[in-house]
C-alpha cells in the first residue's frame, strides 16, 4: 500500500498545472483503490475560489469530482499494462455535495474501484473533511492509449 509524492502521481498521470489538483497519494493498491490529499483548499484562491464565491469561497463540486477522478486515475493507472495510458471520465452516477470545502480545509480523497470491464470500469469515489462527507457518487472511465503528443 504505497505512498506517493506529488512528483510520483505526475508520472502516473498526464495531468499538470493548473489541472493537478492531487498534493499527495496516502494509499494505493493499484487496480483496488488509492486515497490521496489536497493539503489546503485555499491553495486555489487566486485561479478558482476568489469568484466562487467572494464572500463565502467554496472549492465547486465540479473539481472535488475532478480531483476524486485523479485519485482513481491514480490506482488504474498504476497497473503494469496500464502505464502510459489515459484514464477518461466517461460517467457520473449518484452525485450529492453535502458540506462545503473551505479555504483552510484538508480535503480527502477516496476512490474505490467497484468493477471493469475490458478498458472499462466504475468506481465509487468520496470526500470528506474532518470526517464530514463532503461529496459522494459514482464515476465510470475508461483506460485508453494516449494520442501521439502525450506519447512518453
Amino acid at each position: 500500500m504505497p505512498s506517493l509524492t506529488r512528483a510520483e502521481i505526475e508520472a502516473l498521470l498526464p495531468h499538470r498545472e493548473p489541472f493537478l489538483f492531487l498534493d499527495r497519494i496516502l494509499e494505493c493498491e493499484f487496480g483496488q483503490y488509492a486515497i490521496g490529499e489536497i493539503d489546503d483548499v485555499g491553495q486555489y484562491y487566486e485561479h478558482v475560489l476568489r469568484g466562487h464565491f467572494p464572500a463565502f469561497p467554496v472549492l465547486p463540486g465540479a473539481i472535488i469530482v475532478e480531483a476524486l477522478a485523479e485519485v482513481g486515475a491514480v490506482a488504474a493507472l498504476g497497473l503494469p499494462e496500464n502505464r502510459g495510458k489515459l484514464a477518461l471520465l466517461t460517467g457520473l452516477d449518484g452525485w450529492k455535495f453535502r458540506h462545503p470545502a473551505r479555504p483552510g480545509d484538508r480535503l480527502r480523497l477516496e476512490t474505490r474501484v467497484l468493477r471493469t470491464r475490458g478498458r472499462f470500469g466504475t468506481a465509487q469515489a468520496v470526500a470528506t473533511v474532518a470526517e464530514k462527507l463532503v461529496a459522494s457518487g459514482e464515476l465510470s472511465f475508461a483506460i485508453v492509449d494516449p494520442p501521439e503528443a502525450l506519447r512518453r
